[in-house]
């Protein structure tokens, strides 16, 4: 079989909600990460295959934005390129059709990521093309219709932590706690500049003041356990989820190079790492967030290896609920689960987040040194995902 590696991976800082990345389109975020990783890899437009983005929000984007990410990086029109979405798995989903197409030789060159601008969702008329005669209009929110709503269970996705809690166990006391640690390791890595690596700086011009946005923004260094444990309940009165301990809602963008590893070598290049496996599990979408469990045994049962055998794990923190959860019963040291901090902290972008844990776990793998890595998320619907690397 091909083996398929990963050449490269950067990704954008993550802007919080109408923060300092909202003048950007989700386009515009996708196609500086994708230039930018062209660039310091050394790799012109008229070698890439294929482009394949995902985008979990996808109203008032335009058409397939993977073609006009592909269009805007300087890549030849005769390229091809798709966008995929399954909600927050969408930007490990396409690193996995990436990893398909090089498999079959579709491909010798693909890049794949991920995008999203929830500052840029648009709120939508659902009646006016059936022309109302009079009175008012009715608008809904496209981030709430298309992002933070279950479709499957027509319920807040935080509703799906507040039963995960519930079926496993998990208290008010145990999802602080992991928030906490979320930010805390989010701002020492910051402070340590373990993200420098991974994160392209983006110029924003926009007003008197032009700025580069380098730093993750929803990382909160002063948060502390009496502080999150004031907030209330977000989704029902005797609930145990809080806006502190669920993930905010954000901007980012994420592009990894990806190739054969006999194209690698034909031009001259070293890779980070081999794609192992993928897998994928649905469960009832009522516990969607328990899906990463299900998704991570199934992987490494494919790899014939057992979940002690990873050394690092990104696993996306959607709600500590979930990721509390997961984590104990899988059975692993917290110790190897996101040592740079999670989507609690750093953000959540949702048809990006898939894309961002690979590229922040191969950046990890490398800094400390280890081999194998699992990075996985759990995805509105009931679903889960993960994919499996080892640093080369």
């Amino acid at each position: 079989m091909k083996k398929i590696v990963i050449i490269d991976a950067k990704r954008s800082a993550i802007g919080k909600l109408n923060g300092s990345l909202s003048s950007l389109t989700a386009e515009q975020l996708g196609s500086t990460i994708t230039r930018t990783l062209l660039k310091d890899t050394g790799i012109s437009g008229d070698q890439v295959d294929q482009v394949i983005f995902g985008n979990a929000i996808q109203a008032g984007n335009g058409q397939n934005i993977a073609r006009q990410i592909e269009l805007n990086s300087q890549i030849p029109e005769s390229k091809t390129a798709f966008t995929v979405n399954q909600v927050c798995g969408s930007g490990l989903q396409a690193i996995h059709q990436a990893q398909s197409a090089l498999l079959l030789g579709e491909a010798d060159t693909v890049i794949a990521g991920g995008t999203e601008s929830m500052s840029n969702v648009p709120y939508l008329d659902m009646s006016q093309r059936k022309t109302t005669k009079f009175g008012p209009v009715i608008l809904y929110d496209g981030l709430q219709r298309d992002g933070l709503n279950d479709s499957a269970t027509n319920e807040p996705m935080g509703m799906t932590a507040e039963n995960v809690a519930d079926q496993y166990h998990v208290s008010r006391q145990e999802q602080d706690a992991f928030a906490l640690r979320s930010h805390q390791l989010a701002a020492h890595a910051t402070e340590q500049h373990y993200f420098e690596n991974e994160i392209v700086p983006i110029e924003i011009n926009q007003g008197q003041s032009p700025h580069i946005v380098t730093t993750d923004e929803s990382i909160r260094f002063d948060t502390s356990l009496e502080k999150l444990s004031t907030l209330r309940p977000a989704f029902k009165p005797d609930g145990t989820v809080t806006a502190g301990n669920s993930a905010p809602l954000n901007d980012g963008a994420s592009a990894l190079l990806m190739m054969t590893a006999d194209q690698a070598n034909q031009s001259g290049l070293s890779p980070m790492a081999e794609v192992l496996g993928y897998a994928e599990r649905g469960i009832n979408p009522e516990v969607m967030g328990y899906a990463p469990y299900l998704a991570i045994n199934k992987l490494v049962t494919q790899l014939d290896m057992s979940v002690n055998d990873i050394d690092l794990y990104e696993i996306n923190e959607a709600f500590a609920a979930q990721s509390v959860a997961v984590v104990r019963d899988l059975g692993i040291s917290l110790s190897k689960v996101n040592v740079n901090g999670g989507a609690l902290a750093l953000g959540h972008p949702l048809g990006d987040s898939g894309a961002r844990i690979v590229t922040t776990l191969l950046h990890n793998l490398r800094r400390t040194n280890q081999e194998f890595g699992i990075a996985s998320l759990c995805m509105g619907g009931g679903m889960g995902s993960a994919l499996a690397i080892k640093l080369l």
